[in-house]
């Protein structure tokens, strides 16, 4: 009787290659971009980078960018799960344009989704004219900030949910129901806690996305210093200015807090998937 090797067949080449292609792709890509972000940065003194850190309109800037970042992906989890659950558990008519249509946002340029949204939301757009009277005013103001990020950021959460809603096991519902569990119940003690790990990935992406987003919040938020404007935009007016010092301190510091950010959210998220796995 032949002896049937144990050695697994592997579809890609071995260890070697596939690490060294994946360190080439990622330093090609990430590494070497931020390796050069530091480089710009040793021409910048402690003076220069201190005054930047701590002046005012900059300081301002990115309590803009920050706040509405994490407002827009906070509703975003919300909104998305909501999506995702009517594209994964219902079937009706259009469904598949519908599923299409969230994945919008990620082919339309984010300059022609700012400038829909401002002739929209403006005083004397079509919805902002209805909307002004009554003392709500969307453009030109944070709140529109947070709408057109909401609007870029909303496919990070659908599409990450969605695959995991649709692998959920409806069986261990209709047990939950059969022993006597209302909808709410077993939504919060079987559903929720298989879709806590996909909700802070989706919230993760779509906050990083937010931080820095240019496009479409450049023409909604009217760019008022120390009320509108955002963190990219100060970087483009330093280096308009030829102030590339200058540029390069708001990019350091935006890639510090934001490195920092993610660094808590992806914590707590290796820590809900190990808390659901028990």
């Amino acid at each position: 009787m032949s002896s049937v090797g144990t050695s697994k067949v592997r579809v890609l080449p071995g260890f070697g290659i596939t690490m060294g292609f994946t360190v080439l792709y990622l330093s090609l890509v990430v590494l070497i971009p931020l390796a050069a972000l530091l480089f710009n940065s040793t021409g910048l003194t402690w003076g220069k980078f201190i005054d930047m850190a701590t002046n005012p309109r900059i300081l301002a800037s990115f309590k803009v960018s920050f706040t509405t970042a994490g407002l827009a992906a906070f509703a975003n989890l919300f909104l998305g799960l909501l999506l995702a659950w009517v594209l994964v558990r219902y079937e009706f008519p259009g469904k598949k344009i519908f599923d299409a249509i969230i994945d919008l946002p990620f082919a339309l340029p984010t300059a022609v989704a700012g400038v829909a949204l401002t002739a929209l939301y403006s005083p004397n757009g079509w919805i902002g004219s209805f909307l002004d009277p009554l003392g709500i005013k969307i453009a030109f103001s944070q709140l529109g900030i947070t709408l057109a990020l909401m609007f870029i950021g909303i496919p990070f959460v659908v599409r990450t949910v969605q695959p995991v809603l649709a692998e959920l096991d409806t069986g261990v519902e209709e047990a939950a129901a059969t022993l006597g569990a209302g909808r709410w119940l077993t939504f919060r003690k079987v559903i929720l806690p298989e879709l806590i790990p996909p909700l802070l990935t989706g919230f993760a992406l779509a906050f990083a996305r937010g931080i820095g987003e240019y496009g479409s919040v450049v023409f909604i938020s009217g760019n008022m210093p120390m009320k509108t404007e955002i963190a990219p935009l100060l970087i483009m007016t330093q280096l308009e200015q030829f102030d590339y010092a200058g540029a390069t301190a708001v990019a350091l510091l935006l890639l510090i807090v934001s490195f920092i950010l993610l660094f808590l959210i992806n914590t707590l998220q290796r820590w809900s998937r190990k808390t659901s796995r028990r």
